[in-house]
C-alpha cells in the first residue's frame, strides 16, 4: 500500500471532504446533498468557538478519509465523553490499520480533553463496521436514534 499520512483538516481541503461524506452517505445508504456544504463545514470546522474535531487521511494529494468528533456531556453519568460523529475511509484503504490507528488518536484526545469514554452509532447493516469496531474492544447499546 502506498504511503499515506494522517493530518487536522485544513480549509482547503473541504472539496474533497465532501466528496468523502457523499461516499460516505451512499456507504450507509442514506441521501446527501452537497449543495453548500463546503461553505457550511468550512464555517463549522474554523469556527474559533467550535469544539468540532476532523482528522483527514490522506495519499497521493488525495482525501481518502475522515473522522470527527467532539465532547459531549451524559447527564446519567454526571461528566463528559466523546462523540464520534463519523469515520469513513474508501474502501481501497480499509484493512491496513488506518481504522484503527483513527480510533485510537481519537480516544488519545478524548483522554486528554477529560472524557469518560468514547461513543458513536453505525447502521445495523453495517456488519464490517459493527465487526471492526467488537475487535477494538468496543461493545454496543440497543436503541433506536430519532430524528425530528
Amino acid at each position: 500500500m502506498d504511503s499515506y499520512c494522517i493530518r487536522k483538516v485544513v480549509p482547503d481541503d473541504m472539496t474533497g471532504l465532501v466528496a468523502l461524506c457523499q461516499k460516505h452517505a451512499a456507504h450507509e445508504e442514506t441521501s446527501f446533498d452537497p449543495k453548500n456544504k463546503a461553505e457550511a463545514l468550512k464555517k463549522r470546522l474554523f469556527d474559533s468557538e467550535s469544539e468540532i474535531q476532523c482528522l483527514v487521511v490522506v495519499q497521493a494529494d488525495e482525501l481518502v478519509g475522515y473522522t470527527t468528533y467532539f465532547k459531549q456531556f451524559s447527564t446519567w453519568d454526571a461528566d463528559f465523553y466523546l462523540y464520534l460523529d463519523c469515520l469513513y475511509l474508501e474502501t481501497r484503504m480499509r484493512g491496513h490499520g488506518i481504522g484503527k490507528e483513527l480510533m485510537l488518536l481519537v480516544k488519545q484526545y478524548g483522554q486528554q480533553a477529560g472524557c469518560i469514554g468514547m461513543q458513536w452509532q453505525t447502521p445495523n447493516f453495517n456488519v464490517d463496521a459493527m465487526k471492526f469496531y467488537q475487535n477494538l474492544g468496543a461493545s454496543s447499546k440497543t436503541k433506536e436514534r430519532f430524528f425530528w
